[in-house]
Formats: C-alpha cells, sequence, structure tokens
C-alpha cells in the first residue's frame, strides 16, 4: 500500500523537478536537484525513413537499465533538433529518468508542414522501440509537430510503436488556423467564436510555406528565402533582400515586415482555400478514429500562433475513452513557460507531466 502511494508522489517530484530545470539554466533546489539526479548521455542518430536518412538525437540517463524512452518532436524551427530550447527540455526529461529520442522533421526546419512528417515520427517512434526492446514507445509533438504525431498514432503504418501521445500546442485543422492569421478570430468547439489577436510570425511561416502562390515565378525562390531570414530573425538582411524583387513582391513582404497585414488578407483567404485538401492531409481533425493510445492535451492560454480552442476541438476529436488529459494553462505561451505562475498553475503543470512521466513508465 505505502509503494502504492508512493509512486505516483515521486512522480509529482520528478515531474517538478523536471520542469524546474527546463525552466531555467540553473540548477534546480537542491531536494529538487536530488529527485532528478541521473546524469545524461548524448549521441547523434541516424533514422531511416521514407524520405531518406533524418538527423536525430538520443538523450539517455545513465544508471538506468531499459528505462522508459520518449520521442520529442520540435515544431517549425529552423534549427530543428540543435534548438537550443529542445535540448535542455529533452535534458531535463532524461534526467528525471526517461530516454528522450529527438528527430529532426526536415520538412519542419524549412517551414513547410507535410505528410512526410508523420512518416518520421512513425519511424522514429519504431525505431526507439526497438532501441530499448519494447513494442511502444511515447511520442511528445510540440506545435504543429504535435498533430502531426497525432496523425501518425492514428495511421495504421506505424501506431504499433506508439504507446501514447502527448500534443502541446497543437492544430486540429490547419486551414482553420491559417484563416486565424488574418482574421484574428477563430471558432472554437463549442460554436463561439474567438477573437485573438494572431502572432505575425504564423503569417510569415504560411507565406513561405506557400510561396508559389503568392509571388511570380521569377521571385518565388529569392522571396521564399527572404521570409526564411524574416523567420531567424535577420530583419536587415530579409528587407535588403526584399529590396532587389519586383515592386509588387517587394510590396506584399514590406507589408508583412511593418505588420500592415490586413491588405494581405483577402489573398492569403483564397490560398488558404485554394490550398484545402493539402491542409487537410496534415491535420488531425476528422481523422483521429482510428487512434486508441492514451492521449495528453496541453496548450497555452494566450497562444497566439495556434490558439488554445485548437485544443478543444482535439478534445472532441480524440476518442473519449483516450483523451486522458485537457489542460489549457496561462502558465504556457505556445511551447514554452511563461511568466511568474500561481501556485495553482504550477501544480497544474507538475500533475499534467507527472501524469505524462506514469504513462511512460507504464507503457515501458
Amino acid at each position: 500500500m505505502l509503494a502504492a502511494f508512493a509512486r505516483p508522489g515521486l512522480a509529482h517530484v520528478r515531474a517538478a523537478a523536471l520542469l524546474a530545470r527546463f525552466a531555467s539554466v540553473e540548477e534546480p533546489k537542491p531536494w529538487l536537484a536530488r529527485a532528478s539526479a541521473y546524469e545524461v548521455s548524448e549521441q547523434s542518430e541516424s533514422l531511416e525513413t521514407d524520405s531518406g536518412p533524418t538527423r536525430a538525437r538520443l538523450y539517455s540517463p545513465r544508471g538506468i537499465e531499459n528505462p522508459p524512452a520518449l520521442v520529442v518532436v520540435p515544431g517549425v524551427h529552423r534549427l530543428g533538433v540543435d534548438e537550443p530550447r529542445l535540448q535542455r527540455f529533452a535534458r531535463a526529461i532524461a534526467a528525471s529518468g526517461v530516454a528522450v529520442l529527438t528527430p529532426e522533421v526536415k520538412s519542419l526546419t524549412e517551414y513547410r508542414i507535410e505528410p512526410f512528417g508523420i512518416a518520421t515520427i512513425g519511424a522514429a517512434a519504431s525505431a526507439l522501440a526497438k532501441r530499448q526492446h519494447v513494442e511502444r514507445v511515447g511520442v511528445m509533438g510540440m506545435s504543429f509537430a504535435g498533430g502531426l504525431a497525432l496523425l501518425a498514432a492514428a495511421d495504421e503504418r506505424y501506431r504499433s510503436g506508439i504507446g501514447f501521445v502527448v500534443a502541446v500546442g497543437a492544430h486540429d485543422d490547419l486551414a482553420r488556423v491559417g484563416r486565424f492569421f488574418v482574421t484574428n478570430a477563430i471558432p472554437d468547439a463549442e460554436g463561439h467564436t474567438v477573437q485573438m489577436q494572431a502572432h505575425d510570425y504564423g503569417i510569415a511561416v504560411l507565406m513561405c510555406d506557400h510561396a508559389d502562390d503568392f509571388f511570380p515565378p521569377e521571385d518565388a525562390a529569392e522571396a521564399k528565402e527572404t521570409l526564411r531570414r524574416w523567420l531567424w530573425g535577420e530583419e536587415k538582411e530579409a528587407r535588403a533582400r526584399a529590396a532587389k524583387l519586383q515592386p509588387a513582391s517587394r510590396e506584399k513582404l514590406e507589408q508583412l515586415f511593418d505588420k500592415k497585414t490586413a491588405a494581405l488578407a483577402p489573398e492569403i483567404l483564397r490560398v488558404v482555400e485554394a490550398r484545402g485538401p493539402a491542409m487537410r492531409e496534415v491535420s488531425p481533425h476528422g481523422r483521429l478514429g482510428a487512434l486508441h493510445v492514451p492521449v495528453y492535451l496541453l496548450h497555452g492560454a494566450g497562444d497566439s500562433v495556434i490558439p488554445p480552442t485548437e485544443t478543444g476541438w482535439l478534445a472532441k476529436e480524440v476518442p473519449p475513452a483516450y483523451l486522458r488529459t485537457q489542460l489549457i494553462s496561462p502558465a504556457v505561451q505556445h511551447v514554452e513557460l511563461h511568466g511568474e505562475p500561481t501556485a495553482g498553475e504550477r501544480w497544474a503543470l507538475v500533475h499534467f507531466m507527472a501524469q505524462v512521466l506514469e504513462e511512460a513508465r507504464d507503457t515501458r
């Protein structure tokens, strides 16, 4: 009986240590540090996928034989598995006693959301399960990778290697999110319209992904590279590149750079409508009926890239028997911790992560 009560309590301590370690580059308080005292070894990996070899990094807790295992998939970011916040998060999880594999979804590093990402996630889960000598491992997808992770778990080609899914700041319907970028309004799953200011990052990603739809052939490649530089934070270089384009192309980019995106709205909405079939291929909406593993949903209450209403939709899409937890937290902003959370908000996050750690152990 004591062991039965002690295990959940220890999971909460490990979760608190994990979050403390991720929130700061400094070591957590001594009593928390002892709860996640495993040293972590790191090594580069290469995964075989349908689209060829894929980079990955494995974080292993030392001194644990056959630890629980989790694939953590980064969202849209040019650095992929080298992104510092992702690395810190992976180390924090590994220090709590869980082996972590971070695969690089090439399309997401290039600001494209494509079905190949689903295959990469499936291959990563299969490879990690084989390495850990287990049938299934957990998958945690961040941002747009969260929606892809859910699709992988529902896909008969890949679901045999996936034991549970954690979707953080994920999308349910990519086209709905695309319309939000320019309308600053989005419907929730209860039939209400939620108004909030969209982050201009979303428009830049959308235009970069579909540059051929926004720019003439002679400008499309350079415009895409210009948008990448903008997304990388290289504003001066982006503006210099934009100045070399034809007047109409330059004007579109300058409207984005100067946050005058209202003028772009009609064209963006036309592109979203035209690209509807392709966006449905990478959207969980209406496609999770075959999902039969536990699901944990986490979203930032103020997320202005993928609004938290999307997690409300996902909660309705996941078969009820498999939805474990849905948390909309003010302490999270998109896929990172935010601000100074209240004690209650801290506890909610700790409890969420404790459940995930316990699920990882049970899956093992």
